[in-house]
């Protein structure tokens, strides 16, 4: 029993656990970290953090093609490495400039009447998008294609890994943040910027180990398929099959050995090519894209992302408003994690009984029923929604009134460092009744209790769907095209993010988040019509058959159902 139990600790797949584990607790530390750190900069004003938010959306959203496309050209031990080194030097060298700014600030304003302290805010902004970029990249290498290569032909397997990945994940989204926030608050920023250097040289060096060493126990991961054609994404350019079905499992295709590939030596190739060739492959990224025969489900996972219903800054800004605070929201935080670890428990569980397209369905529908909730508390005692009020009343009242924009209110920045939620909609940090003699009357719960319930309960469905749409990803994209359709995959999810954004930007008074939930609603519903149509071609008449799947079947057998599966 010791022996299988050491078995385990040595083995690929926890080591790959160990990794993402560490990987994912420095980037939660340093997204939450950052954000707070221009708030804190900019004289407590939004500007930095709003830019700093749009560059990173921006960025991926142009550049997730190319980055999935390098990822496919290149071995997977290098790219792995090598988007671990970027990413963590990038956040290093953000941290030490952070540090010389929060040490030199008053000095470097009065340089060059203040365009050296611009320099620097453009400076981190840009290395800190750069870290982003490469972390983009780790996450398309790792979790797209290495944890299928190390799950091998087990499509059960596999579902327990992305089960697994994800746990992680929600642990980290709230342990993180809190443990550097507590630093920041009982400390400093110089001091939190200096404990998360020092925390991503410490990762990057293990995390290099754990990769080295997952490469080796897996002998496979040094063999990848790679295309010869003139151009990568040439075949799936031609006309989309309208009757194909998704060939469920995983098939691992071993074409060429890239451990130690070298390429051949090309053609002369002119400036003008080598210039469109960025243009070309994000084209042809994209049109192979709306060719996977996965790709009203990819669809529908990124019109999940246009919702104000999670645990953003919107919503927990909203929520404050409403009277909520912050010790409150932090345990509802917990319990929206709780409800995302019960998702990946679902998932599993129900891809054994009913197969992974059908768990698709049923999570969409366990979500969209737990977000009536959330619609039916836009008409309850306590809601703010009032549709005769202008959704620009605020824009135009800064605008043509000259009242100053909103900045976060100071001086009590403790607050950002120990729950991380501005209130974005009306420019002040401290709740709504944070004073009681100027409060006016208390609001009634039942609106935001409903909205919160809501939200909260739909996290099971979520995540459960979210898993199901990355398994399909997994299985039915061909090995040597992972990185540029997951790379796509991301930029859709970026863009429809940034959509509901830009949807508050417009509408950022309390009086209009009842139609943003309405909203939100919508392009769930939307996104779930989406994968029930993808469901309906893959399954046809048996679409409503649940029984359970043959482990032993082909991963192509019919029906499509049998499969096991963010």
């Amino acid at each position: 029993r010791l022996g299988s139990v050491i078995a385990y600790f040595t083995s690929a797949k926890f080591l790959l656990y160990l990794g993402h584990a560490l990987s994912t607790w420095g980037d939660r530390m340093w997204h939450f970290a950052v954000s707070v750190f221009l708030v804190e900069l900019y004289g407590n004003s939004l500007l930095l953090t709003a830019v700093y938010g749009l560059v990173v959306a921006g960025s991926v959203l142009l550049l997730g093609a190319l980055i999935g496309d390098w990822v496919d050209k290149n071995s997977r031990l290098k790219v792995a490495q090598t988007s671990l080194v970027v990413q963590n030097s990038s956040v290093i060298l953000c941290g030490v400039i952070l540090m010389i700014i929060f040490l030199f600030k008053t000095q470097l304003l009065t340089l060059y009447h203040g365009w050296l302290l611009t320099l620097c805010y453009i400076l981190v902004i840009t290395i800190a998008n750069i870290a982003n970029l490469a972390s983009t990249a780790t996450a398309i290498t790792i979790q797209r294609d290495w944890i299928v290569v190390v799950a091998g032909e087990d499509r059960s397997k596999l579902a327990d890994m992305n089960a697994t990945i994800r746990r992680i994940d929600q642990l980290t989204n709230i342990l993180a943040p809190m443990a550097v926030g507590q630093i920041m608050t009982f400390g400093s920023p110089m001091i939190g910027c200096g404990f998360i250097s020092g925390w991503n040289l410490m990762s990057m060096c293990v995390e290099y180990l754990l990769l080295w060493k997952v490469y080796q126990k897996t002998p496979t991961l040094a063999r990848k398929s790679v295309k010869v054609e003139a151009s990568e994404l040439k075949q799936l350019n031609a006309k989309k099959e309208s009757d194909m079905k998704p060939a469920e499992g995983v098939q691992l295709i071993v074409e060429k050995d890239v451990s130690g590939f070298e390429p051949q030596q090309e053609k002369e190739v002119g400036c003008t090519a080598r210039i469109a060739e960025p243009f070309i492959t994000f084209r042809d990224g994209w049109v192979a894209y709306y060719n996977q025969p996965v790709f009203l489900a990819g669809m529908g996972l990124a019109f999940l992302y246009m919702t104000v219903l999670g645990f953003d800054c919107i919503t927990t800004g909203y929520a404050y408003t409403q009277g909520l605070s912050g010790s409150v929201l932090s345990l509802l935080m917990g319990a929206s994690a709780v409800t995302g670890i019960m998702g990946t428990v679902a998932f599993t569980w129900l891809r054994r009984k009913c197969g992974l397209i059908r768990t698709g369905l049923i999570s969409g529908v366990a979500q969209f029923a737990c977000l009536i909730l959330c619609v039916i508390s836009v008409f309850m005692p306590g809601s703010p929604m009032d549709l005769t009020v202008s959704p620009f009343a605020d824009i135009s009242a800064r605008l043509f009134e000259n009242e100053p924009l909103p900045t976060i209110a100071s001086p009590e920045p403790e607050m950002i460092f120990a729950t991380g939620m501005p209130n974005l909609l009306n420019g002040s940090i401290a709740p709504a009744n944070s004073d009681p003699e100027m409060s006016p009357e208390p609001v009634p719960l039942i609106s935001v209790s409903l909205l919160f319930a809501g939200v909260i309960a739909a996290r099971v469905g979520l995540w459960s769907f979210d898993l199901t749409v990355t398994q399909l990803l997994q299985e039915n994209v061909i090995e040597s095209e992972r990185g540029i359709i997951n790379g796509v995959q991301n930029s859709m999810n970026y863009l429809l993010d940034l959509l509901h954004f830009i949807m508050v930007i417009l509408a950022p008074n309390p009086e209009a988040f009842g139609l943003l939930v309405l909203i939100s609603v919508s392009f769930v519903a939307m996104g779930h019509i989406m994968y029930f149509r993808f469901a309906q071609k893959s399954l046809g008449k048996q679409l409503f058959v649940c029984h359970t799947p043959d482990p032993k079947a082909a991963p192509d057998s019919s029906p499509p159902g049998n499969t096991s599966t963010v």
